[in-house]
């Protein structure tokens, strides 16, 4: 049976090249109106507040992990409740390498590992699409062993710890992703797999996406009727039942382009459209240009990769 959350991540191609060792003390807090980078926080000590547009302010604890998979507006701020005169424009950069919010003498009331992930795939967009707004992880004990590992990593001074941070920072994404069942998220695919019938529907989507499916059949198959399916679904993924049957075959049929030598009629049909000219159309509308022209950049991106890849100067430092 395929994991439909493990071929979301597959494709987004998560890393996390930028993270950061924070700690507060005192009164603070940091506004960012960044919108479109994935934006994760990780307690290591102590405690604070996030407050993101749309939903009510999280009291953030040691072990809890937060990912904002398309990050809008949101605050970080000091446990300790505060005014406008506490807000902070630019962090003080301590010693030892941490970044200070709020008062730089006093000894830290939490620390935290900021950073902004990246999805490498070129279908981040549409792929991040069917994630919920917010991820808050608490109380997963594999989790917390991660943040273990990580916490250590950020104090130690071993040698390679920023590539072993890395590391283990993307496994811990992941993890966050698929704890299922144990998070506080948002609608989207993994509030969605948490309901049994729903997810019904969304495995047999990813299993079988060139069945010609219709909201009955898929409400049929999670055994509810069609309007509490077509309800509950919209409740739990954020978006109406053909409407993420499209984004997936999308998804797809970008990948297929983008991979593999196949023609239009061969991913046509691997992606559930009975022609070639009714996937184009169709394409054409989701994403933006003709399947024949984007599979011609895809090519093209995939010279240029191989070409730097085999550069004499790869690897050399900038």
């Amino acid at each position: 049976m395929l994991d439909p959350l493990a071929q979301v991540v597959t494709l987004l191609q998560p890393a996390t090249p930028f993270s950061k060792r924070g700690s507060g003390a005192g009164r603070w807090r940091v506004l960012r109106t960044e919108v479109g980078r994935p934006f994760y926080c990780a307690i290591l000590e102590g405690a604070c507040r996030l407050k993101a547009d749309g939903y009510d302010e999280i009291i953030l604890e040691e072990g809890d992990f937060v990912l904002l998979p398309s990050a809008y507006n949101f605050s970080m701020s000091s446990y300790s409740p505060t005014t406008p005169e506490d807000i902070v424009h630019t962090s003080i950069v301590l010693p030892d390498g941490e970044h200070r919010v709020g008062n730089p003498n006093d000894s830290p009331d939490v620390r935290f590992l900021v950073g902004y992930c990246v999805f490498r795939s070129p279908d981040a967009a549409l792929l991040s699409s069917l994630l919920p707004k917010l991820v808050h992880v608490r109380g997963v004990d594999r989790l917390a062993t991660l943040m273990q590992l990580v916490g250590d990593e950020a104090r130690a001074q071993r040698p390679a710890r920023d590539v072993v941070l890395e590391r283990l920072l993307e496994v811990l994404l992941i993890e966050a992703l698929r704890s299922d069942g144990k998070t506080n998220t948002s609608p989207g695919l993994l509030r969605g797999l948490t309901d049994e019938r729903i997810a019904i529907a969304i495995r047999r989507i990813h299993e079988s996406p060139e069945q010609p499916w219709t909201v009955a059949q898929l409400a049929n198959e999670a055994t509810l009727s069609r309007s509490a399916f077509y309800e509950r679904f919209g409740r739990a993924v954020g978006m109406a039942p053909m409407e993420y049957l499209l984004a997936w075959r999308m998804a797809l049929a970008k990948d297929l382009l983008r991979r593999e030598k196949a023609s239009i009629a061969d991913v046509a049909e691997r992606v559930g459209y009975s022609s070639a000219s009714t996937f184009s159309v169709a394409f054409g509308r989701h994403v933006g240009l003709p399947p024949a022209r984007y599979a011609r950049g895809a090519s093209f991106d995939r010279v240029l990769q191989t070409e730097a890849d085999s550069s004499p100067e790869t690897g050399s430092i900038a």
